[in-house]
């Protein structure tokens, strides 16, 4: 039988050995030692005659296969006692080729599993946190208390502000239409002081004001801030 010897990039002697046997189209099992042999000498005459370097594990493996080549031709002795066991070096060299093709059938899974890894691209989480310019605390430097505070100095305010005499007309607010208006309030300027959304001075007007502002900063919709202890108070819209 024939082969057809190419150079290529063996990993080793096994790489070499495994590419002359499927080359021939043999099994592993039933390969001849004999031509197998022949074949890896012819390559290693081609490569010297090439005066290419041969590492010296391929010239270990030649001597190896030699060395099989001659047990196998040459008779054997017969073994009278059972506990005289020699291991058949023929076997042993099929065992490391089997062992050695499953290797390299896993190693091409993970080259390819390499390469699909390679055409994906990942990158590290964002802190979003920046971002976050309201929490469910109203602020993290500023709570219910200060603004109840602030209310009530403004309604003092009001009070010594009051005019003699005052015409009181009842009506009617809800927190959706005062929100609404806070939110227009908002379109305009981006930020206001708390006590400008308190324009009129009626019991109901003040409650549902205060209502739609905890309200709107609940919904992420403002926030609420004070630069320092006893701060103007801001309201600002949240884009």
């Amino acid at each position: 039988m024939n082969y057809t010897i190419e150079i290529n990039n063996f990993e080793g002697p096994l790489d070499l050995l495994l590419h002359l046997i499927k080359k021939a189209e043999l099994d592993i099992c039933e390969i001849s030692i004999v031509e197998i042999t022949k074949q890896y000498l012819d390559y290693i005459n081609l490569m010297e005659s090439m005066n290419l370097n041969i590492a010296s594990e391929y010239l270990t493996m030649a001597a190896e296969l030699i060395e099989i080549k001659s047990s196998i031709l040459l008779p054997k002795k017969k073994i009278d006692n059972e506990d005289d066991y020699e291991e058949d070096p023929k076997e042993n060299l099929i065992n490391r080729l089997i062992e050695y093709e499953k290797y390299k059938e896993i190693s091409e899974v993970l080259k390819k599993y390499e390469q699909d890894r390679k055409e994906l691209y990942t990158k590290k989480p964002t802190d979003l946190e920046i971002y976050n310019t309201v929490t469910n605390e109203i602020s993290e430097n500023f709570d219910l208390n200060d603004l109840m505070s602030a209310l009530n100095k403004m309604l003092d305010r009001k009070k010594l502000d009051k005019p003699l005499n005052t015409k009181i007309t009842n009506r009617e607010y809800s927190i959706t239409e005062r929100s609404n208006q806070i939110k227009n309030i908002l379109k305009n300027k981006k930020q206001v002081e708390f006590t400008d959304l308190f324009d009129i001075y009626s019991k109901d007007y003040i409650v549902i004001t205060f209502l739609s502002i905890l309200t709107m900063a609940r919904h992420q919709e403002l926030s609420i801030t004070q630069d320092r202890n006893f701060g103007k108070i801001m309201i600002e819209r949240v884009d």
